[in-house]
């Protein structure tokens, strides 16, 4: 089997890059792991920057988003019962777009059906060899045959715990970690939304996030030490420990019920560099993890993907190999920025295990800042939304 650009990991940033190229004439093969059913039942994020709305509709995949998406403003934060608004318009001109991660993944495979682009699903065993060479090419186990795709480009679009960012020699990667003391307990609940934009809170208890999916689709989150397992967590004991950790007034407007889906995610920040190699190149968590507190972790492998497929197009349609060669300092300028943001907004919000007074009185400082600083609010409404990174 052969194809010009072979890309490992079919999730949103995999498909993605697939759409942008199929639709330029550049031809792909998607291998990935699991099945496609099992890719559309994984749950994620759901802030879209505007950037990356405008890559969907570059796609030719944001119909539905603009149907059935909700177009966000502004945020809020909290300082215990102070709710804190920033209003993204206002501040930087821009909005977010809430839509889910699935719903989007969804509308991907919908599209390259459409244009009959090729994946392999349920692949094991995925080798990536001769990435110095000339023709460089993947191995990989299905139905208890081998296989072997001949390619000229390799993108690893796997994650973090993909294979593609272990082809990087040891001597050539430099990795750089962040592991947090906690994690995130999140629910799903079929009941309306505490308010209709996102609100970030900052308590003694520790944090908690007020998120939604649509008008009847719920996402809560709280903080808990990692030592916690899911099991540990009934239904009321999320509602109880949820509704301490708002203010009293947004509290008592909270609805609950029976949660769908209960789960819990520790938190890193991680960048690995170089994001290319040879014929190899990174996209997404393959190369980067934020933490979720700053609405990134998608934005930033599409991102990825916006740059690579440009990239990709011009060498393949124009001889230009330009965007190729600056490929992955471009894209670090990018991550790292969005590293920062995500690490001050956690920092900000989650209650440490060494914190002390000093650090708590350092966090309400934060808040205030953004409370009563025009130009506080318009740095963080820029990077939320993506225009400042």
């Amino acid at each position: 089997m052969r194809t010009q650009v072979a890309i490992i990991g079919g999730g949103p940033s995999g498909l993605m890059l697939s759409q942008l190229l199929n639709r330029a004439g550049v031809r792909t093969v998607v291998l990935e792991r699991k099945t496609r059913d099992y890719v559309l039942a994984r749950v994620r994020a759901g802030i879209l920057e505007a950037g990356t709305v405008d890559l969907l509709e570059q796609a030719g995949v944001a119909q539905r988003m603009h149907a059935e998406g909700q177009p966000h403003h502004g945020c809020y934060l909290t300082d215990d019962q102070q709710m804190i608004r920033v209003d993204f318009t206002e501040s930087c001109g821009q909005q977010v777009m809430v839509y889910g991660q699935t719903e989007v993944t969804r509308d991907l495979y919908e599209a390259q059906d459409r244009i009959g682009a090729t994946h392999i699903h349920e692949v094991e065993n995925v080798a990536i060899n001769d990435l110095k060479a000339a023709a460089p090419h993947v191995t990989f186990d299905r139905g208890g045959q081998s296989h072997r795709l001949d390619c000229d480009m390799i993108v690893g679009c796997d994650g973090f715990h993909g294979v593609s960012r272990h082809a990087i020699p040891k001597d050539v990667r430099r990795e750089y970690e962040r592991v947090y003391p906690f994690g995130w307990l999140g629910i799903l609940s079929e009941t309306p939304p505490l308010r209709p934009e996102l609100i970030y809170a900052n308590h003694p208890r520790g944090f908690a996030l007020a998120s939604m999916r649509h008008e009847m689709l719920s996402r809560y989150y709280i903080q808990v030490p990692l030592s916690d397992k899911v099991e540990d967590w009934s239904d009321d004991a999320f509602w109880d420990e949820f509704r301490r950790r708002l203010p009293d007034d947004v509290a008592a407007d909270l609805v609950t019920g029976p949660t769908i889906e209960k789960s819990i995610a520790p938190l890193r920040s991680f960048v690995s560099e170089p994001m290319r190699w040879g014929h190899l190149f990174l996209c997404g968590d393959a190369a980067h993890i934020v933490p979720p507190t700053g609405a990134k972790g998608l934005n930033l492998a599409l991102s990825d993907v916006r740059l690579l497929s440009a990239a990709l197009i011009a060498h393949y349609n124009d001889n230009d190999d330009s965007g190729l060669e600056g490929y992955s300092a471009q894209a670090l300028q990018r991550v790292w920025k969005a590293v920062r943001f995500s690490w001050s907004v956690t920092t900000m919000m989650h209650r440490f295990p060494d914190h002390d007074a000093f650090d708590h009185r350092m966090q309400q400082v934060e808040l205030q800042a953004l409370a009563n600083s025009d130009t506080a609010r318009r740095l963080f409404a820029e990077s939320y939304t993506g225009v400042g990174l």
